[in-house]
């Protein structure tokens, strides 16, 4: 989740410059980057300091061995730090960021690159520096989608003004969405679009396909040390998190969509706050189109700003998300080099004419209830959903075909002459075998791990 936007407080006097603010993501190609962004599970490693009975616990924020002293420890790399109210709350370098989500999971937000060879050369120096600093603090990291092991209670709390008013508002709206924020991982890609015909061909093709990732990326099988009767449960939370902000946008595959739709979407969207004077204020459930008239009792005769409007447009969650640019959000954690092929994955359909064009033909004649069917079907079953005569793995496969050409024809090769379509290699054992990384944590939870979970945090970690 993003901390305030630096976006500058510019008012809002005409509602067209809602409109004009998303318009101003769109650029030529050649300035198309990639913003890769993934979170990860911080535990106690067993020993290290770690009081008997608290292996494999989440770290607080507090203390000499706290989430707080992870980042103070970061900042010898360079890293510059971002306080709220006294406390060590986010680091910053260059374009790059590193947060922390509501139940300290740590966030890598990346700057935008160029090609996945530097996409993954920034994972990797970025695991290296966390696991330096961690390892002396007794604290190792997980990339799952969903917390194996400990319950909500359990959870820690960080520091963060919104974090408290998210708290408040989520059980009002759903169910699930208290675990959506202290107990998921997810790894995320942004991408550009050249035009507001390229974001909807792009919107488009991405929404329909998100079932595809989330399914190849599938690995969050347990909920408190038990099978939780799901593979992405990280993805089924989000179905009962908040009706008002999530799900598949219907109106996205609409005639007439556009930038205006969106913003209108947008407008619609309940209000967290609105953060101003150093103050998160709590808006939570008030309406954005008050707000520009200046009709929130909270803040009486205040309007918002541009600022506002960007932070308004972070809170909301459907599977792909407009900003100035587009979100892949359909993907849970996963491992070094998971955190790689999501972004070539993407950047493979839509970054190429021709893969972009073959990966909307693959799904333009979807019907709302067969995307509708996918979305709410992936979590459980994965690659072996039914779907046309098939299952999701067929459809998976030739997203990976089209992706693997795309990638291909972009051409950017490493020092070892090597395209990006290396990347895609996790991805199309997944395919190959049929075995999403959810079930072969079954596998061994109902084998070698003989029933526990405690084994993950030791052979899955970073």
């Amino acid at each position: 989740m993003s901390g305030p936007s630096a976006v500058r407080d510019e008012p809002i006097t005409r509602r067209e410059q809602l409109v004009e603010f998303i318009a101003g993501g769109g650029k030529p190609d050649s300035a198309w980057r990639i913003g890769t962004e993934h979170e990860k599970f911080g535990f106690r490693i067993p020993g290290a300091g770690t009081p008997a009975g608290e292996e494999f616990r989440p770290p607080t924020w507090e203390g000499p061995h706290g989430i707080g002293a992870l980042l103070e420890g970061l900042t010898r790399f360079g890293w510059e730090r971002v306080e709220e109210h006294g406390k060590l709350i986010a680091l910053a370098r260059g374009q790059a960021s590193v947060t922390l989500e509501p139940a300290g999971q740590l966030e890598l937000s990346g700057a935008p690159l160029e090609t996945i060879h530097e996409t993954c050369c920034e994972v990797t120096g970025h695991l290296n520096e966390v696991k330096s600093v961690a390892d002396a603090l007794g604290i190792g990291f997980l990339g799952m989608g969903f917390q194996p092991k400990w319950s909500r209670a359990d959870m820690p709390w960080m520091p963060k003004g919104r974090y408290r008013i998210m708290r408040e508002y989520m059980p009002k709206v759903g169910r699930l969405g208290l675990d959506m924020m202290t107990r998921t991982c997810t790894v995320q890609v942004n991408l550009d679009y050249a035009d507001e015909a390229d974001m909807v061909k792009k919107f488009r093709t991405s929404l329909a396909l998100q079932p595809v990732a989330t399914a190849l990326f599938a690995d969050s099988p347990f909920t408190e040390g038990q099978p939780n009767g799901y593979l992405s449960y990280r993805s089924h939370i989000w179905t009962d998190t908040d009706p008002d902000r999530t799900g598949m946008l219907d109106f996205v595959f609409e005639d007439g969509f556009g930038y205006e739709r969106y913003v209108d979407y947008l407008l619609d969207v309940p209000m967290y706050f609105s953060y101003r004077d150093g103050i998160y204020h709590d808006l939570s459930g008030r309406s954005f189109r008050k707000f520009l008239r200046g009709e929130l009792a909270e803040l009486p005769g205040a309007t918002p700003t541009l600022k506002d409007w960007a932070d308004h447009m972070t809170t909301a969650f459907p599977e792909v998300r407009l900003k100035k640019f587009l979100e892949m959000r359909g993907a849970d954690g996963g491992p070094w080099n998971r955190l790689c092929a999501l972004p070539a994955f993407w950047v493979g359909l839509l970054y190429d004419t021709a893969a972009l064009d073959a990966a909307w033909d693959l799904v333009k004649d979807f019907t709302r209830e067969e995307r509708h069917a996918l979305r709410d079907g992936v979590p459980k079953h994965a690659l072996t959903l039914p779907f046309r005569g098939g299952t999701l793995r067929d459809l998976a496969v030739e997203a990976l075909k089209i992706s693997a050409a795309g990638l291909a024809r972009r051409a950017r090769r490493n020092r070892n002459g090597a395209d990006e379509s290396i990347y895609l290699e996790p991805l199309l054992e997944i395919a190959a075998a049929n075995q999403t990384p959810a079930e072969r944590k079954l596998e061994l939870f109902h084998g070698a791990w003989k029933g526990r979970v405690d084994p993950v945090f030791s052979e899955f970690a970073y």
